[in-house]
């Protein structure tokens, strides 16, 4: 570390993503001094920005979960805050569709455990029903989630910055923790970029997203084998030229490591298609034209319609998994000193898909945490 002094400072969060701003928000409302160090030059700039910017229902998490209890309590959470600040929004809902017998069986398990979870509203639609409400689908059932909607992330992030701030908290951008040490009564930071500092932090929190892990190992005292593995399931998105052709979200049924090539709609009415699961092995943004040709074959499995020709490359965001390919699905993962024995330091490691819309939760989760 470096010998320079060290400033004291109550809260310390790093990264400005969605889940660290709202993180941020908490802990100033709850009267905590805090700053926000951030390597990058703008909020969100990752995960928080490159994903369906989906209102998730809470439907397809393992009962008990943090992922199922933080998903259902910050989806109404994040309505209401929505609806508070203006921040654009739409409760379009969505339906979970089957293609063949198969999959029409699956979706009363899918509802039932969306049911166990506290999701409002699930029923199931015959195809009749289902095609009615949505004429360009084909499918031979389908599950109607009715609190599903969409966001515009971007708008959400900056009231969420808009709040900590005006609560006295800080953001510093092109600012990237160096190295930490736990020490009495807190951690110490070395933060670099062009106006380097030290920090002697009473409370540190780790939302570093895809680099959390990596982060938690430059903090000395931090057990090793309490930091889990990241993997890196990056997710590629198409679009689609004009209008889009449902006015809801169409998911298939659930496939390994994500949810299927779903169709989703922005609020301008652009449909989006993806993401995929494409494992990688460094940060990597870059669309390959060619994964279309297997877009194609999937989402003709419910719109026949589609065109070739029709799907542009769009955009890619990357899941930071804690588990690697093959494996079970992982739950979100919020260590505090009673895990790592660690004074001072919560980290969240594998805040993927819903991390938006649970963020609101999350962020009370680790406030609780902090003030234990």
């Amino acid at each position: 570390m470096s010998s320079s002094p060290f400033d004291t400072v109550d809260c310390v969060v790093i990264g400005a993503g969605v889940v660290g701003l709202a993180v941020a928000r908490a802990l100033a409302l709850a009267g905590r001094e805090v700053i926000v160090v951030e390597a990058a030059d703008g909020i969100g700039t990752e995960t928080s920005s490159r994903n369906s910017e989906v209102i998730h229902a809470g439907i397809y998490y393992r009962k008990g979960s943090l992922m199922a209890e933080t998903c259902v309590a910050g989806r109404r959470l994040l309505y209401a805050y929505c609806a508070e600040h203006g921040v654009p929004h739409r409760n379009c809902g969505k339906l979970i569709v089957a293609t063949n017998d198969a999959e029409s069986d699956m979706l009363t398990d899918i509802k039932g455990r969306a049911e166990a979870n506290g999701v409002e509203g699930m029923r199931l639609l015959g195809a009749t029903e289902a095609m009615m409400m949505e004429p360009n689908l084909h499918c031979t059932a389908a599950l109607l989630s009715p609190s599903t909607g969409i966001i515009d992330s971007h708008s959400y992030m900056l009231a969420l910055r808009g709040d900590a701030e005006s609560h006295g908290a800080m953001v510093a951008f092109h600012s990237p923790v160096l190295q930490g040490r736990a020490v009495k009564g807190g951690v110490e930071l070395e933060v670099g970029g062009k106006e380097p500092m030290n920090l002697n932090c009473r409370l540190v929190v780790n939302s570093a997203g895809l680099h959390a892990p990596a982060l938690a190992k430059k903090i000395a005292g931090m057990p090793s084998n309490q930091v889990p593995s990241a993997y890196y399931a990056k997710g590629n998105y198409f679009t689609l030229a004009g209008i889009s052709p449902f006015s809801r979200l169409i998911y298939p049924v659930p496939v390994p490591g994500g949810l299927g090539v779903h169709i989703t709609v922005d609020l301008g009415g652009q449909a989006k298609f993806g993401p995929d699961v494409e494992w990688i092995d460094k940060i990597d943004y870059e669309v390959d034209p060619h994964r279309a040709d297997k877009f194609y074959a999937a989402v003709r499995r419910y719109w026949p319609d589609l065109k070739d020709g029709a799907l542009h490359p769009g955009y890619a965001g990357i899941r930071p998994k804690i588990v690697p390919p093959g494996a079970s699905a992982q739950d979100f993962q919020i260590q505090g000193p009673a895990d790592h024995g660690v004074p001072g330091l919560i980290n969240l490691f594998g805040i993927e898909s819903p991390g938006l819309t649970a963020s609101l939760a999350l962020a009370e989760l680790v406030r609780d945490i902090a003030s234990a």
